[in-house]
């Protein structure tokens, strides 16, 4: 496992932030992007995650696709986890990576695509 700091991670973070295209980092609004070193156990309950499961990102809002017009909801949150990055990578380069697409999913969750959109747009 790499190691690296927090300082680096976040750098990390707003690079992978910054590959975004730009028509859709400027369509995201009221939304914190975040990194913890592991999830909750509020959030790994929540989820249903089995301890040999592990969670790189997790977006935590209402979908854009679901708001119905309304502009009354409370901040978004997309929170990436360090450590099971770090765990899953050899080189800064994968985690860098690793980072990008991690982010790139989570934001796709804000605008409303679910899992099967995201793999068939990842294919």
């Amino acid at each position: 496992m790499i190691d690296i700091s927090d300082e680096q991670f976040a750098d990390l973070i707003d690079e992978a932030f910054d590959t975004l295209p730009k028509e859709h980092r400027k369509a995201i609004k009221n939304v914190a992007l975040i990194y913890a070193d592991e999830p909750t156990p509020k959030q790994r309950e929540e989820l249903r995650l089995q301890c040999n499961q592990t969670l790189f990102g997790l977006y935590e809002g209402v979908p854009l696709t679901r708001r119905g017009g309304h502009t009354n909801f409370a901040p978004d949150k997309i929170t990436l986890f360090k450590n099971p990055m770090l765990s899953s990578v050899s080189t800064v380069s994968e985690l860098r990576e690793q980072v990008r697409h991690t982010l790139w999913h989570e934001v796709a969750h804000y605008f409303g695509l679910d899992h099967d959109q995201i793999h068939k747009l990842e294919s």
